[in-house]
């Protein structure tokens, strides 16, 4: 097999607001580097892909309708989107696998992660669904124990073990990551849904130690007043399931729960938390672009990283 872990998108655009599209890893020269995953393991026999599985290359696509140039003024960051700096953004494509072996997907994905990583760029990864963050958690066991903040944007707070004998599937993601030795605290918002946890995985995150802050308390309190709580100085791990924002904005989800967070909510997030310390990576997850109408969902996800990767370049942290 070709040492290539990843390959172009599919549709065109063929990189995100057409950053240059880079699949050679291994003399990766940038400071934040888009990857796609598209394939997550499946809970029914026989693998096979899903509606998110065509989530990367659908939020690339219209990522044209995010901004009309990167030298135009983005009201979201704050102003053009690199600031003017030699910043150097690149898209390295979608992990090659098969829809129907993702465990070989999971594999690739991680060792794509970690050159990612080890190149000292910020990893953006679109998924798929939501089990696809666990190979690339992995990546980051360079840091020490609890060194690193994992904070958990979804409706649900994924912990179970295992369903169907699968233990790396969508509903998992926060059991894993609880494992690693690098994560410490865990911070997990917009909590509301119903139907992957139990009285049991809620009394696993309890004892772990889990900040479960619902939608409901979030509307209520602010997010100032959450990410305030969030303590200072960390390494940042972004998890975002988009489910977790409200359907309005976020239609192209599989399992719509209405209360989500807004936009306007998460971006405050993005941008607190790169002001209080250091967003170390994020991950895009459970978008469905055959559930969405009128691009609302693949722009909204666009937006979101736009934010990051202008907040980051804003605050500094490539200089």
């Amino acid at each position: 097999m070709s040492k290539q872990l990843t390959e172009a998108p599919s549709r065109t655009p063929g990189s995100f607001l057409n950053f240059p599209l880079v699949t050679d890893l291994d003399d990766l020269n940038a400071h934040i580097a888009i990857l796609g995953v598209p394939y997550g393991l499946p809970y029914k026999m026989g693998g096979g892909a899903n509606p998110q599985s065509e989530g990367p290359d659908a939020i690339r696509a219209a990522s044209d309708r995010i901004t009309m140039g990167l030298d135009r003024w983005d009201f979201d960051v704050g102003g053009t989107l690199l600031g003017g700096k030699d910043i150097r953004v690149v898209d390295c494509g979608n992990v090659r696998g098969d829809a129907y072996d993702p465990a070989e997907h999971y594999r690739l994905a991680e060792m794509a992660a970690r050159k990612i990583v080890s190149a000292g760029a910020m990893p953006i990864v679109i998924g798929g669904d939501h089990g696809i963050p666990i190979p690339i958690f992995r990546a980051f066991d360079g840091y020490g124990a609890d060194e690193v903040t994992l904070v958990h944007i979804d409706a649900h707070i994924d912990w179970r073990d295992e369903i169907n004998g699968v233990s790396e599937g969508y509903s998992s993601p926060i059991r894993r990551a609880s494992e690693m030795d690098h994560f410490g605290e865990i911070y997990q918002l917009g909590i509301r849904g119903t139907g992957s946890a139990r009285e049991e995985e809620f009394r696993v995150a309890e004892a772990y130690g889990a900040n479960i802050i619902t939608a409901y308390e979030i509307h209520d309190a602010g997010m100032d007043a959450i990410v305030d709580r969030i303590p200072a100085g960390g390494n940042y791990y972004i998890t975002l399931d988009v489910d977790g924002l409200d359907p309005a904005m976020m239609p192209g989800v599989l399992a719509p729960v209405a209360g989500g967070l807004t936009f306007h909510q998460m971006r405050k997030l993005i941008h607190g938390l790169v002001a209080k310390g250091r967003v170390v990576g994020m991950d895009v997850n459970e978008f469905a672009p055959s559930y969405d109408p009128g691009y609302v969902g693949a722009v909204t996800c666009g937006q979101i990283i736009t934010n990051l990767i202008g907040a980051a370049v804003h605050a500094g942290y490539f200089d």
